[in-house]
């Protein structure tokens, strides 16, 4: 049997190379973080942020807590959630990743009819194919198909085998029926954003982390996902301004210096001003900012 310690340690060392890491409970649901929220007492919907009944100053649990930094992972708070956890999760958008998760043999046999080959992880029914990339995540896009990635999380089970993770394919981002995550969306009380670059968002509290380097270095990680994409640009650049925001864009340390940097790296690789503030926009939207 796994024991708490291991699951920690694995964690850990799966941060450090960028994935945002979090504890699950045995029947796969994140452990709470906090008192408050032990036993399910707040709803156990803090993933949802603002849609939800959780009451914490930020949230203690699910994919929003998910982090990559050693500090936060192994501070007081986290310890009694290490000590209840069965397994380990991670927050796939957080590390510019979509897990199609295949429930089943069928659905495993139409991934490789009609996907390319990228990093496969077996799980215990079916299969976890690992793209670069991010995106929103969406249950039963198809029998026995689910998407993993932005605003949701997956189990760990190892680093899988195969080749290596391949770009993000349009036949995955098809499967939500060719929805574009920057449109713009008709949300009521929404405001369609305008074409100029937007603000950073003003902070909630004071800021949990440690150093300025925490912050470079997740702003550095996202230009380089867009820098590197090589298909689905519109994807991965609203991937990877979705990681950004749900990991600095609460706490007042992003700067408009910060956003710009993000903006012209996106327009490098050929995205527009408005396809750019529609992403920014959208990705606010989708984490309840």
């Amino acid at each position: 049997m796994t024991q708490p310690t291991d699951i920690r340690r694995a964690a850990l060392a799966l941060a450090t190379t960028g994935v945002p890491v979090l504890p699950l409970s045995r029947g796969k649901r994140p452990v709470a973080n906090c008192g408050s929220c032990t036993r399910s007492a707040c709803g156990d919907r803090p993933h949802m942020l603002a849609a939800g009944p959780c009451q914490c100053p930020r949230p203690c649990h699910g994919w929003a807590a998910a982090s990559t930094d050693p500090g936060v992972i192994t501070s007081a708070a986290w310890l009694p959630a290490w000590r209840a956890a069965a397994a380990l999760a991670y927050h796939p958008g957080g590390a510019g990743l979509t897990v199609v998760d295949l429930d089943d043999d069928a659905a495993v046999a139409w991934a490789r009819s009609a996907l390319p080959p990228t990093r496969t992880v077996v799980t215990t029914r079916g299969e976890h194919w690992i793209y670069q990339g991010a995106m929103r995540s969406a249950n039963a896009v198809r029998p026995g198909v689910d998407i993993k990635s932005a605003m949701s999380y997956a189990r760990w089970r190892g680093p899988g085998t195969g080749v290596t993770t391949t770009p993000l394919p349009d036949a995955v981002c098809a499967l939500l029926e060719h929805e574009e995550p920057t449109r713009p969306r008709t949300t009521p009380g929404v405001v369609r954003p305008s074409l100029v670059m937007p603000a950073a968002p003003g902070g909630g509290g004071a800021c949990p982390h440690r150093s300025p380097a925490y912050l470079e270095r997740g702003i550095t990680m996202a230009i380089q996902r867009i820098t590197d994409a090589r298909t689905v640009i519109h994807n991965t650049v609203y991937g990877a301004f979705l990681a950004v925001l749900s990991t600095h864009g609460r706490c007042g340390c992003l700067t408009d210096t910060h956003v710009q940097r993000l903006f012209t790296a996106a327009q490098a690789r050929g995205e527009s001003p408005r396809h750019c503030t529609a992403a920014w926009a959208n990705a606010q939207t989708a984490l309840g900012m």
